[in-house]
């Protein structure tokens, strides 16, 4: 399970709560200027033994920037959770999925990895009849689940990851701890 976005106030206590309920660990692709923000959530994040994985410094959409600007979001984020947490990014994630294909050098060359999504939840809609769809339709047992920290989710949140760890059970699937399910 991953989380884009955060970590936002009133929204990511009850992921970490719900997580923890059910012992699974999760990677969060977090943005950088929520880290500024709210670094005590950023602590707790990790505190309970889950990855941060870069979703940029400031949300902008890659394609939209020169490769220059790129860099400076991608660099100036692994370098805010190294100098303040003490902590090496290994993951990306583009914001809103955009990306060039240039972006994966540069990634690889950072020695990141870049992790897409194989399970789009549309929980950022608001609507929890959209989640249980997506998830009663698409969800397999190599699922790469995208839920969101933020503002837009937070109603549906807590039902939303219920009805996904119902789900997997269900289907005798489990969840893995990110860094080991993507080496």
């Amino acid at each position: 399970m991953t989380f884009d976005d955060g970590p936002i106030p009133g929204s990511i206590e009850i992921i970490l709560s719900e997580l923890s309920k059910h012992k699974i660990k999760a990677l969060f692709f977090c943005v950088g200027d929520n880290i500024q923000k709210y670094p005590e959530l950023t602590r707790e994040i990790l505190l309970e033994g889950h990855t941060i994985g870069n979703h940029t410094l400031n949300h902008k959409i890659l394609k939209t920037l020169s490769h220059k600007e790129k860099i400076e979001q991608i660099q100036s984020f692994n370098y805010l959770l190294r100098n303040d947490f003490g902590y090496e990014v290994k993951f990306f994630r583009p914001p809103h999925g955009r990306f060039q294909l240039n972006t994966n050098a540069l990634i690889k060359k950072l020695n990141m990895k870049n992790v897409m999504w194989s399970l789009l939840t549309y929980d950022y809609k608001n609507n929890f009849e959209l989640v249980k769809f997506a998830v009663t339709n698409f969800l397999n047992k190599n699922s790469i689940i995208v839920l969101h920290d933020s503002i837009k989710s937070k109603n549906i949140i807590r039902d939303s990851i219920s009805f996904i760890i119902d789900e997997a059970a269900n289907k005798n699937f489990s969840f893995g701890e990110p860094t080991e399910c993507l080496k």
